[in-house]
């Protein structure tokens, strides 16, 4: 459908109709979207939001020095007055812009899943397009969220440029074809290590304008885990093993690795997610094999390799510049370009990165306490593991060594939108709610303005 998205974003600048976006989270992602915004036509940034206000004005000018200064607004009506006499906005907080009427699309670039998921029902409560860059939301609710946007006619959607839905893009492609899946993943573009922590990585993340919680989820494994049970939950592809395999391979060699040990590869199954260290990162890769004779013989003219499975291979992703097309896609055509489906297939479990102290509360993803291993839901629901979206405010009940399992009888969950979110879809994938009760308490849990 995006064959025409130029030419209708071109038409909305001529006409003055431009797609109005709200941004949630002005951290390194935020910003590098408010500045491809700057560069686009019939779309802008209606609004920035971070509890870090600076944060939000220092946007909108890092996109454009010349730019005219953001009307700075704390309540809704401060918002509304901005927003329609055409200014920009910074706020912080989400509840003063989201549901403002001249706002088509919200972004979630927060990284915080309690917050990521109470922009995303506010959003949705007022008929908004979502985008939800932060996965670990998704990966935690983003069935009841899709369900919740289903039902009042908004549109839920993951991001454009982060690895999932590049991952996406190839894994419909071969679909269409007709093509088997035998893998989809990612290259993996940090060091793997389970014990990183953030005073490890500080230097590093402060040269790249991160907090070091946010470089060590990638370092310690834990988002490539959650990035790939996205993928799981949106496609109905598996996980082989828990934690994925993670091989050290080659380009040249991918499509031999992900094929199953029958054909000399490392998988026990086709049809899964998974992930490789090596010259990969930053692409992502599809494995599909085809049984007509023909098609064998159009591949192997194509110089794909001579089978029995096949790269799909895109070389790149670019995370925060490609946000807009999504939001572009869902304004313009009403279209998502990546949902999960109506139940999790993959979830994150949560290890302990340390020995762990009764009475210990739990930090974030990236910090010193824990990681995340991706199984089947199936497997975590039979371990009854902590999800990791979860894990963050939680209080150990008892002492948990170095490498173990932490499970939902292990800890003292907080009271927190997103767990009260997480017991409804439980309830809704189990069965034991009504959709009328299902909806009472999901709007039970939206957040009013300002």
């Amino acid at each position: 459908m995006r064959v025409d998205l130029r030419r209708e974003l071109e038409a909305r600048e001529a006409a003055g109709r431009p797609i109005q976006v709200c941004l949630v989270g002005a951290g390194q992602m935020g910003t590098d979207i408010v500045s491809q915004v700057s560069r686009m036509q019939g779309i802008r940034i209606a609004a920035v939001v971070d509890r870090i206000l600076d944060r939000a004005v220092a946007a909108y000018k890092i996109a454009d020095p010349n730019a005219q200064a953001p009307a700075i607004c704390s309540t809704a009506a401060e918002a509304g007055i901005a927003i329609a006499e055409g200014r920009p906005v910074a706020a912080a907080d989400f509840r003063a812009v989201v549901g403002q009427p001249e706002v088509d699309v919200v972004i979630d670039a927060t990284g915080v899943p309690n917050v990521a998921v109470q922009t995303a029902l506010m959003a949705i409560a007022h008929r908004k397009g979502i985008v939800m860059m932060s996965v670990e939301a998704d990966i935690t609710v983003g069935p009841l969220l899709k369900w919740y946007a289903d039902r009042v006619g908004a549109v839920y959607s993951l991001a454009a440029g982060d690895e999932p839905a590049a991952i996406m893009e190839l894994y419909e492609f071969c679909k269409t074809l007709g093509l088997e899946i035998v893998a989809a993943g990612k290259g993996k573009n940090n060091p793997l290590d389970r014990d990183a922590t953030p005073d490890q990585w500080k230097a590093e993340a402060d040269r790249r304008g991160l907090l070091p919680e946010m470089l060590v989820e990638f370092v310690d494994g834990s988002k490539t885990e959650i990035e790939m049970a996205a993928v799981a939950n949106a496609t109905g592809l598996t996980i082989d093993v828990r934690g994925m395999h993670g091989p050290k391979t080659s380009l040249k060699e991918l499509a031999t690795v992900f094929s199953t040990r029958e054909q000399g590869g490392l998988l026990n199954k086709p049809g899964v997610v998974d992930y490789a260290i090596g010259a990969i990162s930053p692409g992502v890769f599809v494995i599909a094999t085809t049984d007509h004779p023909r098609l064998k013989e159009c591949l192997v003219l194509r110089d794909m390799g001579h089978g029995p499975n096949y790269l799909f291979y895109r070389p790149y992703h670019l995370c925060s510049m490609e946000v807009p097309l999504t939001c572009a896609n869902i304004a313009i055509y009403g279209l998502a370009d990546m949902v999960p489906r109506d139940r999790l297939v993959a979830e994150v479990m949560t290890f302990a990165k340390c020995d762990l102290e009764a009475g210990r509360k739990l930090d974030r993803i990236g910090g010193y306490c824990y990681y995340g291993l991706a199984d089947t839901r199936q497997a975590a629901q039979e371990a009854n593991a902590l999800p990791l979206g979860l894990a963050q405010g939680a209080v150990l009940k008892r002492a948990v060594k170095k490498g173990e399992m932490i499970t939902l009888d292990d800890v003292e969950m907080p009271d927190s939108v997103l767990w009260r979110l997480r017991q409804l879809q439980d309830a809704m994938e189990a069965g034991r709610i009504s959709p009328e009760e299902l909806a009472k308490g999901v709007r039970a849990l939206v957040p009013t303005a300002l």
